[in-house]
């Protein structure tokens, strides 16, 4: 089977083919893009539209690749000997499986996502390369190798956060998602919302892309920005002619706080409206 999207995720043909060359080649898929851009929901969508369960890795600032693998608690297992606990002669009782032992040993194969791997010590991607190129890693306390018995599809995000070291990029197939044009963004905005009015998507996406287009933005809105502020204007009831004939000296659009994210940001737009009232009076 082939990637091509689904009935809730509308997928470019380069996103489509960059999925599929991935899975063809066997190597990780590493995704880049804007925050908002869906590449979380890719790797979900992905295994939907394969039929193969997800696991999911989300990477913090403290996470250690070691704890992809398994963890061994031996504080428990020192605890359970003071108190003469009879499990603990097995140290299997005390290794806990991580993201990685859970996808090579599932029986059938899976999507694996590893989520803003950027979030992380930028020794962490490095730490993978050897379990993720040859599938298998060795647990020392047990003295067992944990073979994957099928090679997951990996898919990894990064915010571009940190860059991410060469051996480890060599390893996998890139894709960025670009931001989406305005006719990728009519169909994605159509998915969510399949009764909406056409006339305040277009009058919404008209001002959408101009606040994109404004130089100086800490945040731009991104496209989960724009569904969830369409879902306040539908909500709200707003109508059409406040966004079609809306005045270029209120540059602040209604309910602007599903769209812009800090006070810098609306500041900008206030200056921006204050310097064209300003000009009309002129």
């Amino acid at each position: 089977m082939k990637f091509t999207g689904t009935d809730s995720y509308v997928s470019t043909d380069d996103l489509s083919m960059a999925v599929n060359a991935a899975v063809a080649l066997q190597r990780p898929l590493l995704i880049k893009g804007e925050p908002g851009t869906g590449k979380t929901l890719l790797a979900e969508q992905v295994a939907a539209s394969l039929g193969k369960p997800l696991i999911q890795w989300h990477i913090k600032s403290t996470t250690k690749a070691q704890q992809g693998l398994y963890e061994y608690d031996a504080v428990s297992r020192l605890r359970d000997s003071q108190l003469g606990n009879e499990k603990v002669h097995d140290i299997g009782n005390y290794i806990k499986r991580g993201k990685l032992w859970e996808a090579f040993a599932a029986d059938e194969q899976v999507v694996l996502l590893i989520d803003e791997i950027d979030k992380a010590d930028i020794e962490f991607p490095n730490d993978l390369l050897v379990e993720l190129d040859r599938m298998e890693f060795f647990v020392y306390e047990t003295g067992e190798t944990v073979k994957a018995k099928q090679r997951p599809i990996i898919i990894i995000t990064s915010n571009n956060e940190k860059e991410l070291p060469d051996a480890f990029l060599r390893r996998c197939f890139f894709h960025f998602i670009t931001f989406p044009d305005r006719a990728t963004m009519q169909k994605i905005v159509a998915v969510h919302y399949p009764d909406i009015s056409k006339q305040l998507v277009a009058d919404a996406m008209e001002m959408f892309f101009e606040i994109r287009q404004i130089p100086g933005l800490k945040k731009k809105p991104s496209t989960s920005e724009l569904i969830d502020w369409l879902k306040l204007l539908m909500a709200d009831e707003i109508p059409d002619e406040i966004l079609k004939n809306r005045d270029a000296s209120k540059a602040i659009p209604p309910l602007y706080g599903a769209l812009l994210k800090n006070e810098q940001d609306v500041h900008l737009l206030e200056r921006l409206a204050f310097m064209h009232r300003r000009e009309s009076r002129g």
